[in-house]
């Protein structure tokens, strides 16, 4: 098992979860974070301090589609984080609206930390 990140996280960015992750297993997009599912631990702290609740483990149905994401993107071109940055200041304007992946994802990479 491990954990992933989905759409809920698209333009809201709150970075939470980066400060108690013991592994620093988050990257960082320009619209979202993802988990490397390889460096995960399965520990599990991440998930209840996002307020976006947008991190579950993979073995729930809607986190199966992100896994590849998460793996993709944290792999690839973004830059590992290991420090909350600066959370979007409209973060919470987005925080509950649906279809956030279509109108907003972007393969970008995002600042780094």
């Amino acid at each position: 098992m491990t954990y992933v990140v989905t759409e809920a996280c698209i333009k809201c960015k709150y970075m939470d979860c980066v400060e108690v992750c013991p592994v620093d297993c988050f990257y960082e997009g320009e619209t979202m974070l993802v988990i490397n599912p390889d460096e995960c631990i399965d520990c599990g702290v991440c998930e209840p301090e996002c307020p976006a609740e947008a991190i579950l483990p993979d073995t729930e149905g809607e986190a199966e589609k992100w896994l590849e994401l998460n793996r993709e993107y944290s792999t690839g071109p973004w830059p590992n984080i290991t420090r909350k940055g600066e959370q979007p200041g409209d973060a919470d304007d987005y925080k509950d609206m649906p279809g956030k992946f279509d109108k907003f994802f972007t393969a970008n990479p995002g600042g780094g930390n």
